[in-house]
């Protein structure tokens, strides 16, 4: 059975993509642990990041760099955090967030009900980040 992030990548559900390529895709989290919280995720359905191709995971790693950079851009924070945590959902997922200190880090602190419009707003901040830094 395909995981809800096969599921995003086929688009049978919804997602807010700011990035695509071949291997990879980033779209936004439906539970940001600050506004921007974007996941890095591989097309190929993988559980554990030790056990994906190591072009592709490099790849992964390549693309929420340029995330990282993108969040940090458009949410105006001096760094950005990157987790991989993969107890959620048995696909690797690199999660990417501007972080302006270390309780930023934390699964608990996440928003469970985020406004359509905050996630819109952050998926267009992002993009144009994007943009700009090329």
């Amino acid at each position: 059975m395909a995981t809800v992030f096969t599921k995003i990548i086929n688009r049978e559900l919804p997602g807010r993509f700011v990035y695509e390529d071949d291997d990879v895709v980033a779209f936004l989290t439906i539970e940001p642990m600050t506004p921007g919280h974007t996941l890095v995720v591989p097309r190929a359905e993988i559980d554990q990041w030790q056990d994906l191709d190591g072009a592709v995971l490099a790849q992964v790693m390549r693309v929420a760099q340029r995330i990282g950079k993108a969040v940090c851009h458009a949410f105006d924070a001096d760094r950005a955090g990157l987790i991989i945590a993969g107890l959620e959902v048995p696909h690797l997922h690199v999660h990417v967030f501007p972080a302006r200190d270390l309780s930023d880090f934390g699964f608990a602190n996440v928003d469970r009900n985020p406004s359509p419009e905050s996630l819109d707003q952050a998926q267009q901040k992002i993009t144009d980040a994007l943009v700009e830094l090329l």
